[in-house]
């Protein structure tokens, strides 16, 4: 299943809010070295309910869209 995912990096907290579009997510992380992309994964799997290894980054690596997949 894939889904699209708004991200918004250095925010004031973690959050995880779902839209018609699919979910926008929060972090307090800063986009350099990947960070951000690995506390989205995080909080999405911890959101989900799945474990962080079944979520992977399909498109959108260095953007603020993204696309997830969960296998």
């Amino acid at each position: 299943m894939r889904f699209s995912v708004r991200v918004f990096p250095k925010s004031k907290k973690n959050a995880v809010e779902k839209t018609t579009e699919g979910f926008r997510v929060r972090v307090t992380a800063a986009p350099t070295d990947g960070r951000a992309n690995a506390a989205v994964l995080k909080l999405l799997a911890a959101h989900l309910g799945v474990a962080k290894s079944k979520l992977r980054a399909v498109r959108g690596a260095t953007s603020r869209d993204k696309v997830i997949e969960l296998s």
